[in-house]
């Protein structure tokens, strides 16, 4: 197929059963990939059903589908891997493996990404 000048590329989605390298499929008897304990073959870490219940708490959704649960699980995940890995470098300053709260303070002030939380932990 040729394309065509001015035309804009449209992303296609890529289903959620992805499969990924190193994962294998479970066979009879044993759980599916997003059952067990996180791994390479479990694509979120945060238990869907929880975000999902989280997600129709808000008074104004009343339907949200599977894909949207995942993606809104795997950014927060993202998110969260993110912020404590800008504040562990402040904790690193301190000498210190285990983040306190004055880590997160100084990720949040120090970095122009997380200007939006600053004052939520007041």
């Amino acid at each position: 197929m040729a394309a065509v000048a001015g035309a804009v590329p449209v992303p296609v989605p890529v289903p959620v059963s992805v499969s990924v390298p190193g994962a294998e499929a479970a066979g009879p008897g044993e759980e599916a990939a997003g059952a067990g304990p996180p791994g390479p073959a479990r694509l979120a870490r945060l238990p869907l059903a929880r975000v999902k219940a989280l997600v129709k708490a808000d008074p104004d959704v009343s339907l949200a589908s599977q894909e949207a649960v995942f993606v809104l699980a795997r950014a927060t995940e993202l998110f969260v891997e993110t912020i404590a890995k800008d504040a562990y470098v402040y904790a690193q300053q301190g000498k210190r493996k285990t983040l306190q709260r004055k880590d997160l303070d100084n990720a949040i002030e120090a970095i122009d990404e997380f200007a939006f939380l600053e004052g939520t932990l007041d």
